[in-house]
């Protein structure tokens, strides 16, 4: 193994070490050290990472510069080794137009898509959707986290979920409202009635008894937003976006509420599992409701000095 080779070594160790998972720098770093030593390269330098970045030809510049952000990250590691190493700059590919802006599910959207749920052929893939959704709908729990879900995460007695390895492998616990439970436990009755002999922990199951996979659940999705109509050639649903609208939702309620936001964000940041509220902030982007409720407060607390 070349010396690039075990300092790449070392440095995936130590950012795992930090929680950060890596699983896509895992799989392109590797081939960008064979890559620098193919081409006899002791040193890494902007120029192989910048074309290294570009081997792919078939892509959107955006993989173009995803590649380059990971050996970016690699060289500014290095370069605390080897004082030599270039860092390439940041700004070489551009990178779209960012995030997509978020559908935000109405409870007429989300029962519509509950019942087509309900109208799955196999009982049991039926019972199991209608109940995934309709959690990822009130707890704002990420997919990943909820198709991870063990039976025994679930408690049902005290009402809480508990996520053992969230991003960045933080685990919390996710209180939930007593409807809430209430569904899940009645899923939980009619999963073991349709399948008495499962074949996995996992908490949401599929026909076979085996844990659900999320591009089944995607799948999943996709024809039942289409449909009921959700789904058009212009406006196109995501399951992450039945997280955001969750934020979104109850950032509206408290509003209406009158509860103290600020204090409140930091509340909803935990319950969320972000690692600091700047993450939870970009959630409540794009919601006008929200926006006019925000404004009338501000006017109400500040109009007063007009």
């Amino acid at each position: 193994m070349s010396a690039l080779g075990r300092h790449l070594e070392d440095y995936l160790r130590l950012r795992r070490a930090l929680g950060f998972k890596l699983k896509r720098e895992g799989e392109v770093l590797p081939q960008f050290v064979a890559y620098l030593d193919a081409a006899g390269a002791a040193t890494l330098t902007a120029e192989l990472a910048i074309a290294w970045a570009q081997l792919p030809t078939d892509v959107q510049p955006i993989t173009w510069a995803q590649r380059l952000g990971a050996a970016r990250q690699f060289a500014t590691y290095l370069k605390t080794i080897d004082p030599a190493t270039e860092v390439p700059p940041c700004d070489v590919f551009a990178r779209g137009a960012g995030r997509p802006a978020p559908y935000l599910w109405s409870e007429g959207d989300i029962r519509r898509l509950l019942e087509a749920a309900r109208q799955l052929r196999s009982p049991l893939r039926a019972a199991t959707h209608e109940a995934l959704f309709g959690l990822l709908a009130v707890s704002g729990l990420r997919v990943g986290e909820a198709l991870a879900l063990h039976r025994d995460d679930v408690d049902l007695a005290a009402g809480v979920i508990t996520v053992r390895e969230g991003k960045f492998r933080r685990a919390r616990l996710v209180p939930l409202h007593p409807s809430a439970t209430e569904a899940l436990g009645s899923y939980a009755a009619r999963r073991e009635r349709l399948c008495p002999r499962l074949r996995s922990r996992a908490f949401f199951v599929s026909s076979a008894g085996t844990p659900l996979g999320y591009s089944s659940v995607r799948g999943t999705f996709n024809q039942l937003t289409t449909a009921t109509g959700l789904r058009s050639a212009s406006v196109r649903p995501r399951l992450h976006d039945l997280r955001h609208s969750f934020a979104v939702h109850t950032l509206v309620e408290w509003h209406r509420s009158g509860v103290e936001i600020e204090g409140g964000m930091a509340v909803l940041s935990s319950y969320l599992g972000h690692v600091n509220p700047a993450g939870t902030y970009w959630y409540l982007s794009a919601a006008p409701e929200l926006m006019e409720l925000a404004a009338a407060r501000l006017d109400g607390r500040f109009g007063a000095l007009r």
